[in-house]
């Protein structure tokens, strides 16, 4: 039998339909969020500090339709076009993260990562 489809995980053992390493993964993360200005003075949102085992490609397009906003999964990250700091926090309880785990900094970075 091949490890691939329909195999057995390698990180909780069961098999592949069965598995639930991203259900244990959204329940441990500590998600932060936080705020940059960019160049032109546009502001987006980065979302961190979620496990390895959470698809952020997945993610990414579900925020970015539920926030109505552009954006993308970068370097273990995801960026948001726009400040979404007073809605995130709902919008990732709805898809699985308990809120207690997410923080969201109210302070303000002048530069940004590029």
């Amino acid at each position: 039998m091949s490890d691939d489809e329909g195999g057995i995980c390698p990180n909780c053992g069961l098999p592949q339909d069965l598995c639930v390493c991203e259900t244990i993964a959204q329940e441990e993360a500590r998600i932060s969020v936080s705020i940059e200005r960019r160049k032109w003075g546009r502001l987006t949102t980065i979302v961190e500090g979620f496990d390895k085992n959470i698809d952020l490609s997945d993610l990414s397009t579900k925020l970015k339709a539920k926030l109505a906003c552009g954006g993308a999964a970068k370097h273990g990250h995801i960026e948001l076009q726009g400040d979404h700091r007073g809605s995130i926090q709902e919008v990732l309880a709805k898809l699985g993260f308990p809120e207690e785990m997410v923080q969201v900094d109210w302070s303000f970075q002048v530069t940004g990562r590029r």
